[in-house]
Order: structure tokens, then sequence, then C-alpha cells
């Protein structure tokens, strides 16, 4: 038996607003919207790479970092930009707001309008 071939079509992020929340990284990313329903939005890259966004009624946003009994973060995006101060402001333009901790001087983290953490970083050469 021969050993499937598997490709990573999109990573999924869950939200009370997808369609809010798609519309914050496309603008963010500057991605194209290929599928909009009410429960259920899908972005791609240029490149070709997908983000998607689902309803989650009852939505509870992660805490990052998070304590004993909180809501954990699962997964999070990291995000390249070629000048790391006016990409967070950007972020922060379109609704994302800075992280209280930062745990590396050449990363900044922040979260999105639904809750979900992601790092912005400038890529070394390469990367």
């Amino acid at each position: 038996m021969s050993t499937p071939q598997f490709t990573l079509s999109s990573t999924v992020l869950g939200s009370s607003d997808p369609r809010g929340l798609a519309g914050f990284y496309r603008d963010l990313l500057d991605w194209e919207v290929r599928v909009e329903q009410p429960e259920w939005v899908v972005l791609r890259s240029p490149q070709g790479a997908g983000l998607s966004f689902q309803l989650e009624d009852g939505h509870v946003p992660p805490t990052w970092p998070s304590g004993p009994g909180d809501q954990q973060m699962q997964v999070h995006l990291d995000i390249g930009v070629s000048d790391l101060a006016a990409g967070v402001a950007r972020a922060q333009a379109l609704g994302a707001s800075l992280a209280d901790e930062q745990p590396q001087d050449d990363v900044r983290v922040l979260v999105d309008p639904a809750g979900h953490p992601f790092c912005l970083f400038e890529p070394a050469a390469g990367e």
C-alpha cells in the first residue's frame, strides 16, 4: 500500500463573528476572500496559503499566557512583516491589541479581535 499524499489546505480559527474576523485578517494580510458564508469564510494568499474562519457559538477566547483553569491557546499564527513597528501599528489600527506579555525583543505578540494571539516578526534572510 502506498502512502497517501497530504496537503494542508487551511488553518481554521473559530469566532463568534467569522466574517468580522476574516475581514481583520483580509485587511492585515491583503489576502483574497474565496468563500464567504454567514458561518464560514475562506481567505487565500497569492501563494495559495489558506486561512479560514468558522462560527463558534459561545466562543471563548484563549488566555495568553494561560494560567491554571484558563482557556488555553491551542494554535497561533506567526506572521512575517517587513517593518515590525509599522506592522504592529497597522494591526492595532485594524482592531488588534498588544498582549501584556512580550517574551521576545524581536517578536510582538498581539491579540486579534476574537481574542486569538498571533505573532508579528521580521523574517531573517532566507526565512
